[in-house]
């Protein structure tokens, strides 16, 4: 008999949420063989069977937390998969007649007391050692309070529950965060759903920024009329040699490469006492998927041609819409572009993608009225930039000026063509 654990997934992954278990008890499954899903903190990935054999056990159910090495079931290397119909609606049938025998069995009011009580449990957030202390201990999750901003109960928790059970007290509530006490006060109806371990991680880190970067935003707005000429002219010889359209990444992300090689403290991240100026343009563009916003990272950015940016923007776009995403897609960006203008967004303040400290927000293109060299007044394509950066290391003058030679060159693009 083995057990089924949850394996090393990467240095930075030490925990996640079973998403779906691939196979059911009983079953018959080969080394390597998909079993789970599991979701983390940044993707969803496949653990596979360590060992040959049939699946004897589920001890953790969908939607439960798991840490690296815990045990989520047992495996029989010697055992034969069960024939006929599912294994699942077999094992309640082998079970009744045992069940039915035994004389000292519960009262039918204690049996659906029982029944209520691991339901009510079952819909508690809680930490896979919170659930086990919890049985260990005989405690009712539902009656646990805690003190954690989601609601998680930990093993403390239930410790604390223990305690005051023995001494008999009434169970004291924690006082939590008003917030959360805020959501039980509802007279009308509300729909409560648990955030997935995604979602609780952009949460976490978007604070965290805030908190531990001095954040600051400058702005810009370019003409597009270069660009939107250029593209038209060139749209479909484009297309026709590469096999990918000519969008408008290609051009943004060409130009942050060459305002970084002039401006490298938008390059860098802060280590301790150190700064880490990056010698290298991996740029990261964010894309919004069901689940959240994700970055993945176009690398080496600034060896790719045109061609080479559309193509890689649409092979990490496709991928994270698929949720097919591997952790190497999503590590070690330098900087982050982020389209808030496909969602109509006419200006934001996007927040910086830690460790980066420099991050452009594009925005939606609207025409406007705009006073000429000449005096003139003409109608324009007109965009506004957004760049958020870290004041610990880049001073207003640098973004400032980061963000004007991105405009230079954006309403100049031909020299973007000819340099890439």
């Amino acid at each position: 008999m083995q057990e089924i654990k949850i394996p090393e997934l990467a240095e930075s992954i030490t925990e996640g949420t079973i998403a779906e278990w691939l196979v059911q008890k009983g079953d018959k499954v080969e080394k390597g063989d998909p079993i789970i899903e599991l979701e983390t903190d940044k993707v969803n990935v496949e653990v596979n069977s360590e060992f040959s054999g049939v699946i004897t056990e589920i001890t953790s159910e969908e939607g439960d937390d798991v840490t690296v090495g815990d045990t989520v079931g047992m495996l029989d290397e010697n055992g034969e998969a069960e024939a006929g119909s599912a294994p699942a609606a077999e094992a309640p049938k082998e079970e009744a007649p045992a069940k039915e025998e035994k004389p000292e069995a519960a009262p039918k009011a204690k049996q659906e007391e029982a029944a209520a009580e691991t339901a009510s449990n079952n819909e508690v957030i809680a930490s896979p050692a919170a659930r086990k202390r919890a049985r260990e201990l005989n405690i009712d999750l539902s009656k646990v309070s805690t003190v954690d901003p989601l609601g998680r109960v930990r093993p403390e928790d239930v410790e604390a529950a223990a305690s005051q059970k023995a001494k008999g007290e009434p169970a004291k509530k924690q006082e939590a965060p008003k917030a959360q006490a805020e959501t039980t006060e509802f007279t009308k109806p509300v729909e409560r759903v648990k955030m997935t371990r995604r979602r609780q991680t952009i949460a976490k880190n978007l604070v965290n920024v805030q908190q531990e970067s001095a954040m600051l935003t400058t702005f810009n707005e370019i003409d597009m009329s270069a660009i939107m000429e250029l593209r038209a002219e060139r749209k479909d010889k484009f297309l026709n040699k590469n096999g990918v359209k000519l969008g408008f990444m290609s051009f943004f992300t060409k130009a942050v490469v060459g305002a970084l090689k002039e401006f490298p403290l938008l390059n860098a991240e802060i280590q301790g006492n150190e700064l880490v100026i990056k010698k290298f343009y991996d740029i990261g563009i964010a894309v919004s998927t069901e689940e959240g916003l994700v970055v993945p990272v176009v690398r080496d950015a600034d060896r790719l041609d045109f061609a080479g940016i559309e193509k890689e923007i649409m092979n990490l776009g496709t991928k994270a819409r698929d949720n097919k995403l591997a952790l190497s897609d999503l590590q070690g960006g330098t900087f982050s572009i982020t389209n808030g203008g496909i969602f109509g967004s006419m200006l934001s303040t996007p927040i910086l993608n830690a460790p980066q400290v420099g991050i452009l927000g594009m925005h939606n293109i609207v025409k406007r009225a705009v006073v000429m060299p000449d005096d003139s007044i003409e109608v324009r394509p007109m965009m506004y930039l957004a760049l958020s950066y870290d004041h610990r290391i880049v001073d207003g003058k640098e973004a400032v000026q980061f963000l004007v030679r991105i405009k230079q060159m954006l309403e100049d693009p031909y020299d973007l063509l000819l340099e890439g």
